[in-house]
């Protein structure tokens, strides 16, 4: 490891942990609704906490003097003139990661094993003018310290994250909600599209977003150009024609014991690379999800097919991604998980058939965040067991085991990667993996967490010089 990087570590950890504030949310991957909210008048009214998405937050609470103050509150509730409803709120969001990662690619790849540290600072700026009209904007600075090989997903300096303008009313029985500029966006458990967390940049969208609300409805339309990210110069990120992602979506709430939702996209992106397949890129996206709880036992069912074409070839490709659970009423509410996944990979090369499937916008998290395991020519089994040994504390012990649904087709991983000399070699087998994992609230604005993931490849692949891997992840978030 290196000493460098382990010392700047050490230093942000205890610099974060004096830290007082309001509380994370643990993050999820529901896309929440914006609330426009009315200030209350009684000094029962709870403080905001401190949002996966920041701009859902509403500090005009502080506008009533019995709510009890904290330091800096003079700049999450600044009034715009005698309405309650219109202010100016200010916030800000620091993330530190030191990764130790053992030989990368299994060892198939020029890179060694690494260490270092990743920091994402964010500062923004939240301004409500009157109960509907919201303007937000983000700034987002990513570096990193002592790592050998910097992706576009490690490092952003100080750039525009978001910036739009935003309107929130009743219209007719249920709510309208229009977002405008660059944003970020995120559906159910952020398997395929998300604001990317896992990596050190997040991921933003230059969109037209509108939203109708009504009882347990609510559907979504949705225009976007992706955020592609560079690391030259401050302010440098940018979006273009050459990469789209738009369409319409639905959600129904109380369909039978769970939760009912579904879109349709269409994904576009010039010059596309693939191993099959080179060209443009023109892929329909068709998505259904279904989630719920009965009792003890939750799930969460997601399944996507994708039609279109790369150049001349015909794309049909597809995935299902499937989360279950059992929670025993007993000390410690320990929960037995089991996660099945599989995505299409291509059968015959030179076919003129796209079968790879293609995960989008993952978030980088979903399997482990060591990376190890792409959303693309897969079969993954990974039972699971997580403990509460009290309100603030969570931990995970998880075994994952993996397959190719087709040996002609490579291995891939997180970022479709592909591993060296995979393709058409070796038996679908692909290897097993331990997950250790334990996430504690520091203190309210304060969130710990350790990730521990070692990977044992298989035979086939190890015959190509391919090794075991480790990594490790130490990370702290703090919020105000």
């Amino acid at each position: 490891m290196r000493l460098a990087a382990l010392i700047r570590f050490a230093v942000a950890a205890l610099v974060l942990m004096l830290g007082l504030g309001e509380k994370t949310q643990a993050e999820s991957g529901m896309q929440p609704s914006q609330q426009s909210g009315t200030p209350t008048e009684t000094c029962d009214s709870r403080r905001p906490v401190v949002m996966f998405n920041r701009w859902q937050e509403d500090w005009s609470v502080l506008k009533n003097p019995c709510i009890p103050r904290k330091p800096l509150d003079g700049l999450k509730y600044v009034p715009l003139g005698s309405n309650p409803y219109s202010y100016i709120s200010l916030g800000a969001n620091l993330r530190e990661r030191f990764e130790f990662s053992g030989t990368p690619l299994f060892g198939l790849g020029s890179a060694g094993s690494d260490s270092y540290v990743i920091q994402r600072a964010q500062v923004h700026a939240d301004a409500r003018i009157g109960q509907y009209l919201q303007f937000f904007i983000q700034f987002e600075d990513a570096r990193a310290f002592g790592k050998d090989q910097v992706k576009t997903t490690d490092k952003n300096p100080l750039d525009l994250e978001q910036a739009f303008v935003a309107w929130v009313s009743p219209l007719g029985p249920g709510t309208i909600k229009l977002r405008i500029g660059r944003q970020e966006m995120a559906f159910d458990l952020q398997r395929f599209i998300s604001v990317r967390d896992g990596p050190n940049v997040r991921q933003a969208y230059d969109a037209l977003w509108a939203d109708y609300e009504y009882g347990k409805w609510r559907f979504i339309g949705y225009a976007t150009r992706p955020v592609q990210y560079r690391d030259v110069s401050v302010f440098d990120d940018t979006s273009n024609r050459h990469l789209t992602f738009s369409g319409v979506r639905f959600e129904r709430q109380g369909v039978g014991p769970g939760d009912l939702s579904g879109y349709y996209s269409l994904y576009t992106r010039a010059g596309a690379q693939l191993l099959d397949a080179q060209g443009d890129e023109h892929r329909n996206v068709f998505d259904l999800r279904y989630t719920g709880k009965i009792a003890a036992t939750d799930w969460d069912v997601e399944s996507m097919y994708q039609t279109g074409h790369v150049d001349d070839k015909t794309i049909a490709a597809w995935a299902v991604g499937s989360l279950f659970g059992y929670t025993l009423d007993s000390p410690w509410k320990p929960r037995f998980g089991l996660q099945v996944d599989a995505a299409s990979g291509d059968r015959h090369l030179n076919d003129g058939r796209v079968e790879t499937f293609n995960p989008l916008f993952p978030n980088g998290y979903y399997f482990t965040l060591a990376g190890y395991t792409g959303y693309a020519n897969l079969i993954h089994v990974k039972p699971s067991i997580t403990l509460k040994p009290s309100s603030k504390l969570a931990l995970l012990f998880a075994v994952g085991f993996q397959w190719r649904m087709s040996t002609n087709d490579a291995i891939y991983q997180q970022g479709n990667a592909v591993v060296p000399g995979t393709a058409g070699h070796g038996t679908r087998w692909t290897g097993t993996y331990a997950q250790i994992r334990a996430d504690w609230t520091v203190v309210t604005n304060l969130i710990a967490a350790i990730e521990a993931v070692h990977f044992r490849v298989g035979d086939s692949i190890r015959e190509l010089g391919a090794s075991n891997s480790d990594y490790v992840g130490l990370e702290l978030k703090y919020g105000w």
